[in-house]
């Protein structure tokens, strides 16, 4: 009878086997990515793949720092590890130690080994960055005499600016010596000082594109003198003179709308200039006016004439306050005077005769106030109201006057 194994010591078996064989523990394989998951652990789970079969394949945490890309589905790479056992599910798998790019990957590993280089030299540093210019006069271009990158880049230019004027250097962009003819380019168009340039093409592949992402296209892009706008591709597609351009356009029509400024709009904005500035001229000439308009009060208020009339109404004034008082002190007075003639007429002895009484005087005019001053037989004289009675003194008669007015 047969020997019976457990499965544990199948998997077992086979693992040992594998493990032991030196060709399966040194692996270099090419295929395409597939099923790619990153784990929260940090491994990154994956399929290889080809026309004819497909592989499970592992890379560990620990493996990962060696990754200079982003592992995505439908690359094709070239995975190196060894091929070994997982007991548990009896399924054999690659681990992964080391993953790279194919074909197009050796571009992107060199695209990705001279962005490190320059930007280490310092080429990417913000501060060698040379402004735009606002109002270019001149534009270079550094691109292919045909196809739609040129056409973009003028026929945007003239809607923005007609007066503007743009130099083309038809360089080659793709293919062998487009590299040395982008930087004659540059060379040709600094050499004119043109106040701005720009270098691209349209889209293509990373292999259409290779030619700026040499290192002498971007020495050149960084050493000119001219501020260089950089256009290449499409918005996606970027390259290294995108990092050492004095600005990236994400399109050639793009770069032109940022080298060539819209007249339109600088038109309407003097339009707005001068409706303000002629807004703030009326109201400074109104302002002015109306302060010529006080001064000119001011002075007319100053003028001698003025200050006559001034003075003039001020006598008048006064007079005519001067006149009021005083006749206000004449009615005062007047109504004194009447009350003191009052006083007076109550005194007078003609009120006195008025009242009945009589005055009485000897001849001499000497006033009779009392019996003793005359004798029998003297001659008086008695003034009335309306006259004068001369009488003699037939006799008298003493009275005592305190006791009459004795109560």
């Amino acid at each position: 009878m047969a020997n019976v194994y457990s499965v544990t010591q199948v998997n077992n078996y086979i693992k040992n086997m594998f493990t032991q064989d030196f060709l399966l523990q040194g692996l270099s394989i090419q295929g395409e990515v597939s099923n790619c998951k990153y784990h929260s652990s940090g491994h990154i789970y994956f399929t290889l793949k080809d026309s004819g079969g497909t592989l499970a394949c592992i890379m560990f945490a620990g493996y990962r720092k060696g990754l200079s890309f982003r592992l995505e589905e439908g690359q094709q790479v070239v995975v190196t590890g060894g091929v070994d056992v997982y007991e548990r599910d009896g399924r054999y798998q690659l681990y992964a130690r080391e993953i790279r790019l194919a074909g197009i990957g050796r571009l992107f590993e060199r695209f990705e080994a001279l962005k490190a280089e320059l930007m280490e030299m310092g080429m990417f540093a913000p501060e060698y960055k040379q402004p735009i210019p606002k109002y270019a006069r001149t534009v270079g271009v550094v691109t292919a005499p045909t196809g739609a990158a040129v056409r973009d880049i003028i026929q945007i230019a003239m809607r923005r600016n007609p007066f503007v004027q743009i130099i083309l250097y038809p360089a080659l962009v793709q293919g062998e010596g487009a590299a040395e003819s982008i930087v004659q380019g540059i060379h040709a168009l600094e050499a004119l000082k043109v106040d701005v340039m720009i270098v691209g093409r349209g889209g293509g592949s990373i292999e259409d594109l290779w030619a700026f992402n040499e290192r002498i296209v971007a020495e050149a892009v960084f050493n000119c003198s001219v501020p260089v706008i950089s256009a290449v591709g499409h918005e996606t597609d970027t390259t290294i003179i995108d990092f050492v351009s004095d600005l990236r356009a994400p399109t050639p029509s793009a770069a032109a709308e940022l080298a060539v400024y819209d007249v339109r709009q600088l038109l309407a904005q003097l339009e707005s200039y001068q409706g303000a500035l002629s807004s703030g001229m009326l109201q400074k000439l109104d302002y002015y006016r109306r302060g010529t308009e006080h001064y000119k009060r001011l002075l007319q208020m100053k003028h001698p004439a003025h200050q006559i009339r001034e003075q003039r109404q001020r006598l008048l004034n006064l007079e005519e306050r001067l006149e009021s008082a005083m006749k206000r002190q004449i009615e005062l007075k007047r109504s004194e005077l009447r009350l003191k003639v009052s006083q007076l007429r109550g005194l007078s002895p003609l009120e006195k005769l008025e009242q009945g009484l009589a005055y009485v005087s000897c001849t001499d005019g000497t006033a009779v106030h009392s019996v003793s001053q005359v004798e029998p037989g003297s001659e008086i004289t008695i003034q009335l109201k309306d006259g004068r009675l001369s009488a003699s003194v037939t006799g008298k008669e003493q009275e005592d006057v305190k006791e009459r007015y004795d109560f």
